[in-house]
């Protein structure tokens, strides 16, 4: 689970091998039917996605999807640099509105390109909006892509813009493929090269510790840990440390289901409604389309509504968040977009548990499901929902970013609120403990003592695709197979306060890896470190390196422009103008402290210290900046009679009222 800003885009993440390609050429604009391989003006790839209109004329192209005032555009260009490139492709793309650069960095080559350079420009809240350019260089030929999206567009068809960005490669370039290759075996030189590569990366990204599993052709070959729990503190990492595993929660709940299957207590096509009919979502029509395989499919068109549990989670439970759904309405149509929901991943464990034990609380029988169905039979001894037995223990530490980009202690807070939607994210494990669960999916749902645990046909129906991530990977049921580079690839990340991790196996292989980390920064690393793995197994093209480096320069480059914009402690003059409380019924309240020079919002299970911004529209905004709980952005709005706060995420505005 994201929290905070979800990246819209994924650069070079997947391709479309085989398809046939035409030219863009001049066109009045018709929407295709399906993602439809095209080329540019100069031959660069590139894909319409589905539902999308293009525009094509001379060097340029312009892609819309059905949404009206959102646009993709690619522009060739011949230029000295980049900066050129990008200044000729605004000429020629001629928005009615221009805005201010923010910041450019170079992205690390690949794909044939010798150069890519991102640009990314700076937009106020009010705005709702993003914009983003980036320059691909092969030789002395640019083609430029710019993003002027609404935000809400931008997240809804963010698997799209993956689509766009999966195929842009130059013309005539075929991306490297690992099918058919024979897998080297993970032997001990191989094993230290991961491990050096993993390390360095957490010192680059400074992060205190990773906890570092492998597993060759179904056994473990290296389990352990590379730095220290807490940052300033002695206590080094190890195979059994403690972390919050955040989304992957979600593949050990839906194996849990899969049991149930087996236990013919449903099947994956039973509709969710008959085991439980007090499901409701917000539309009737796509509650009686649900079946169970569809609760953590992120097929159903419900949109991500996290901040409804972030932040008004104080009186949150199991309950109240199945009673939440009934306020949840669709914004795409049933299995047409990639839109990921946590509280729709809830609902699937608490359904499990309802079956199995009808008359426990569902928080009570979802925690005893998963113990019975799951962690006792996987012998996985340390996984644990109980919050005090972990922090009491050998656990990691969570650590963000401060507002000076320094690696600080995060709190708890955030991570406390997800409790009550456990079954999308709140499981605490250990590297030994998700190797063990690994080892089960790789060995198709045996026991290292070789008896069935689940069948074949249960475990492997959540790896069948239910919506497309671009053009190669698709979801399942909490787990996501990537076709990238010719093996199937298959994983699932997790994203916490100051916990990210990774779980990642390649079944034809036999081989399988898991990486824990205890800090914001760490989800820099788990791209890139699925990248190292494969290259070593296949002698691949040594990239995941420069993705290291430039996402470390990148990280700097967005946290000193961004330092930049933020007054702290916040404005005293603006800040003394706040309310004292405020209220919005589906988020809960804010209480506004103030603590010395400080000021405070206290949203009752966290709080934060709060920056002010100026921004370019004459609007002023105040920013949390505590460690692991920072950049939810709350714009001041209403009157001095009636004063308001107003918060957004993806797809949704929150306005909070004065509370007298």
């Amino acid at each position: 689970m994201l929290l905070r800003c979800v990246a819209f885009l994924a650069l070079f993440a997947w391709a479309m091998p085989g398809a046939a390609l035409t030219p863009a050429s001049t066109t009045e604009g018709t929407a295709v039917k399906a993602d439809t391989p095209k080329t540019t003006s100069a031959g660069t790839q590139f894909v319409v996605p589905s539902e999308w209109t293009m525009h094509a004329s001379g060097n340029k192209v312009i892609l819309e999807p059905p949404e009206s005032g959102s646009r993709a555009v690619l522009v060739d260009v011949q230029a000295p640099d980049a900066d050129a490139a990008i200044a000729q492709a605004w000429k020629a793309y001629a928005p009615a509105k221009s805005w201010p650069l923010e910041v450019a960095t170079d992205s690390a080559p690949r794909d044939n390109w010798d150069q890519v350079r991102v640009y990314s420009y700076e937009t106020s809240a009010n705005d709702k909006r993003f914009v983003t350019a980036i320059a691909f260089r092969h030789d002395k030929q640019f083609t430029v892509l710019i993003y002027d999206m609404a935000i809400a567009v931008g997240e809804k068809r963010g698997s799209q813009l993956r689509a766009i960005s999966d195929r842009l490669l130059p013309k005539g370039y075929k991306r490297e493929s690992f099918a058919g290759r024979k897998a080297h075996p993970l032997d001990a030189e191989r094993i230290e090269t991961l491990k050096t590569f993993v390390d360095n990366a957490r010192k680059a990204y400074d992060v205190p510790g990773v906890a570092l599993g492998l597993i060759d052709h179904g056994k473990v070959v290296f389990s352990g840990g590379l730095g220290v729990r807490e940052i300033g503190r002695p206590e080094p990492i190890d195979s059994d440390t403690l972390f919050m595993i955040a989304s992957n929660t979600k593949a050990l709940t839906t194996l849990m289901l899969a049991r149930l299957v087996d236990q013919k207590k449903f099947d994956w096509d039973t509709p969710v409604v008959q085991v439980m009919p007090s499901f409701k979502l917000g539309d009737a029509e796509t509650t009686r389309q649900v079946l169970i395989r569809h609760l953590i499919c992120a097929c159903t068109g419900m949109p991500r509504q996290d901040m409804e549990w972030v932040l008004n989670s104080r009186n949150a439970s199991p309950e109240t968040v199945m009673k939440s759904l009934a306020g949840m309405q669709p914004t795409s149509k049933f299995g047409q977009l990639f839109q990921y929901s946590n509280l729709m991943a809830a609902a699937a464990g608490y359904m499990g548990a309802h079956v199995l034990y009808p008359d426990m609380e569902l928080g009570a029988a979802y925690d005893l499901a998963m113990q019975k169905q799951v962690f006792d039979p996987l012998d996985m001894r340390q996984t644990t929902f109980d919050y005090d037995r972990a922090l009491l223990g050998n656990h990691a530490t969570p650590h963000g970013l401060d507002v000076d980009g320094h690696t600080a202690v995060a709190g708890m807070g955030i991570n406390d609120s997800i409790r009550p939607a456990r079954p999308a994210g709140a499981a605490w494990s250990a590297v030994s403990d998700m190797l063990r669960y690994v080892q089960m999916e790789l060995a198709e749902g045996l026991l290292p003592d070789g008896s069935r645990y689940v069948s074949k046909e249960a475990l492997l129906e959540r790896r069948k695709p239910n919506v497309a991530l671009g053009t190669t990977a698709t979801y399942g049921m909490g787990l996501i197979v990537d076709n990238t580079w010719g093996v199937p690839v298959v994983h699932h990340g997790g994203d916490l306060a100051g916990f990210h991790s990774d779980m990642i196996w390649l079944p034809q292989q036999g081989v399988g890896a898991v990486i824990l980390t205890n800090a914001d920064a760490g989800a820099s690393i788990r791209g890139p470190f699925q990248r190292r793995l494969l290259e070593v197994l296949f002698d691949g093209k040594p990239l995941a390196q420069g993705d290291i480096d430039a996402g470390v320069k990148r990280l700097k480059a967005e946290v000193a422009v961004e330092r930049k914009r933020l007054t702290v402690p916040a404005d005293a003059a603006t800040a003394s103008q706040l309310a004292a409380n405020y209220r919005n019924p589906a988020v809960g309240s804010i209480q506004v402290s103030h603590d010395g020079k400080a000021t405070i919002f206290n949203f009752g299970a966290w709080h934060s210290e709060m920056a002010s911004r100026k921004n370019d529209d004459g609007s002023l905004s105040f920013v949390t900046i505590s460690p692991g709980s920072d950049g939810f952005e709350f714009v001041v709005s209403g009157t001095p009679d009636n004063r308001k706060l107003v918060l957004r995420d993806g797809q949704h505005e929150y306005v909070y009222d004065e509370v007298k």
